[in-house]
């Protein structure tokens, strides 16, 4: 397994492929839409696995949430106390400041994690499915973001649902 730690901060980042909303960690990112009352891919996985109702109460006294921005709720049925609500940009061939905005969603999570004192925090690889932001660039941004953000949390999990997105984060780890 690759791993790294980073030099600006001492969190230390592990790529794995997996289920996200099966993640052990204290904060749990689901990547959300604006709306943030469920979906498909990882938001309509989070939303069952932590009770679809209960959810949807929570997400829905939240009032939406921008793009490039995270809202915290708890975890209710999941593994994880928290989930951050991470709405990543769509993409629109890059020059409509989707870099800043998918950017912002790693950031802000780091920085919600840090004032509920989480130490632990899972990543799913945030706008790359229906938002169609390419896989690689995607990755490259995540993995320089953590790297750059100063934060208390002390690992940080990217889970790849598939074998390719595992495979750019530990090209990107190694």
């Amino acid at each position: 397994m690759t791993a790294v730690t980073s030099p600006e901060n001492s969190l230390l980042i592990v790529p794995v492929r997996g289920d996200i909303a099966a993640e052990e960690t204290d904060v749990v990112v689901n990547a959300a839409n604006s709306s943030l009352m469920g979906g498909g891919g990882v938001d309509g996985a989070i939303h069952r696995a932590a009770g679809a109702a209960q959810l949807h109460a929570a997400c829905a006294a939240l009032g939406g949430c921008a793009t490039g921005e995270v809202k915290l709720t708890g975890g209710f049925a999941l593994k994880a106390t928290w989930i951050a609500h991470a709405v990543g940009p769509v993409w629109r061939g890059g020059d409509r400041g989707e870099a800043e905005l998918l950017a912002s969603c790693y950031r802000r999570s780091l920085e919600l994690a840090d004032e509920v004192r989480a130490v632990s925090i899972a990543f799913p690889a945030i706008s790359t499915g229906a938002f169609g932001y390419p896989p690689r660039e995607a990755a490259r941004i995540a993995v320089d973001t953590l790297r750059s953000t100063p934060t208390n949390v002390r690992l940080a999990r990217l889970v790849a649902f598939d074998s390719e997105t595992f495979a750019l984060y530990e090209r990107l780890l190694a």
